[in-house]
């Protein structure tokens, strides 16, 4: 198991148990189409660079109606 998901840290740094899944999985599969990983990923699996990713402060996603998404709609 990923320790980083054992504690409420991170929880709280996403601002809580649904934002933080929904910006693991918007990251992940960001990462699974080929975008570059903001941290080293030496021996880790796709969903441990997101993780760490969120640790250190390099993601953040902007959630509410003002938010603007990556998808496209078509």
């Amino acid at each position: 198991m990923i320790e980083a998901l054992r504690h409420d840290d991170l929880i709280d740094k996403a601002g809580g148990r649904f934002k933080l899944a929904v910006m693991i999985q918007r990251r992940w599969l960001q990462i699974m189409q080929g975008a570059r990983p903001m941290v080293e990923t030496r021996g880790l699996t796709e969903l441990e660079v997101v993780i760490q990713e969120i640790v250190e402060g390099k993601l953040s996603y902007e959630f509410g109606p003002d938010a603007s998404e990556d998808e496209d709609d078509g």
